[in-house]
């Protein structure tokens, strides 16, 4: 069951409409048009209540005046491209820099601020919009859907395609950040990632397309460990990033795979984590700052603990990476579920 209510309103007069996903079981996830955003996802808890598992806000003008893309579909180019250029074709792109020289997550204005096209289809919310020529940069008008589904399982999914009609770059994302606790930190969930080695980072955690191994290192998620357990370790690559802000190199080539489990012990709530992309950013939160989420909830560093499927950052600079390129003709598609269950 799909409904519909006006959010709110940005700051040049536009309504912003959110709807409401349900299942039978009583799950429910609120989604924006503005940015695709993911604004509440409640799911059963081992208790037999809900809980909330995503950070965000009451209001739209607290979308519209913070930043940390909170719930966030990202392009057209999700994390950083170095340098904030790329060459195709023989031709070189300059791009916003956005985050010191580098590029961030689609430019001063991208794809998770746009008010896109809602459409319901079925028990499917489906969000879309044309990306023109030229926009923050980037080569080709691009035509970018998004669907997301919540099942009668309690799996959210979610659904990117594209078409462009000149080659360009694309790699989207989800920029949720999740907390199965529903509030407080994140240190003490428990995570496995499904890699057995992550891209090495600058000081600007930007890739410099080296592949690291995880065995041994504070990056060692084959095993359930705690977040916190080696995020304080003295490494280099955490220093960079002030805690985990990396790319880990998904172990399984198959289609859909599992990327990630998280688990809570507090609520006994597991999030699996399934892509048919490459790679995983596992970002614990570590720049967000001081302030006041949903229902008067406070959000802080490392409150969250963001779990985002891609394509590898800065692939085009780093030539052994998947590549992120899509020629004109070709159709693009991938997809990512978040499965919640309990234990």
């Amino acid at each position: 069951m799909i409904t519909q209510s006006i959010f709110g309103y940005t700051k040049s007069g536009e309504p912003v409409t959110a709807f409401r996903l349900a299942n039978s079981s009583g799950a429910c996830a609120v989604i924006l048009d503005y940015g695709c955003i993911l604004q509440a996802l409640s799911v059963p808890n081992a208790q037999g209540t809900f809980t909330d598992v995503v950070l965000g806000y009451d209001t739209f003008a607290e979308y519209e005046e913070n930043d940390a893309y909170l719930g966030a579909v990202i392009g057209r180019v999700a994390n950083r491209i170095g340098k904030a250029e790329f060459t195709l074709n023989g031709k070189t792109y300059k791009l916003a820099r956005n985050n010191g020289e580098n590029h961030l997550h689609g430019g001063i204005k991208g794809f998770d601020k746009f008010i896109w096209a809602a459409e319901v289809k079925g028990n499917s919310l489906e969000l879309s919009r044309v990306s023109p020529d030229g926009e923050e940069g980037y080569p080709g008008n691009l035509s970018v859907k998004v669907s997301y589904h919540l099942t009668e399982d309690n799996e959210f999914r979610i659904s990117y395609e594209a078409d462009t009609d000149a080659d360009t770059i694309l790699n989207l994302t989800n920029h949720s950040y999740f907390n199965l606790t529903g509030g407080g930190t994140v240190l003490n969930h428990e995570l496995q990632v499904f890699a057995e080695k992550f891209t090495e980072n600058d000081s600007g955690c930007l890739p410099t397309g080296k592949l690291l191994d995880a065995e041994g290192t504070p990056f060692d998620f084959s095993r359930p460990k705690a977040l916190g357990r080696d995020i304080e370790a003295d490494n280099e690559q955490l220093s960079f990033g002030r805690g985990y802000d990396h790319n880990f190199v998904l172990s399984d080539t198959s289609r859909l795979k599992k990327a990630a489990v998280l688990h809570s012990s507090e609520t006994g709530m597991v999030m699996t984590t399934l892509t048919t992309l490459p790679g995983l950013q596992v970002y614990s939160s570590n720049f967000l700052t001081q302030r006041k989420g949903k229902n008067g909830g406070d959000i802080d560093r490392r409150y969250a603990l963001c779990l985002e499927t891609q394509i590898f950052p800065n692939a085009m600079a780093c030539l052994n990476f998947p590549s992120p390129v899509l020629r004109a003709g070709e159709h693009f598609h991938t997809e990512t579920v978040y499965r919640f269950e309990t234990k």
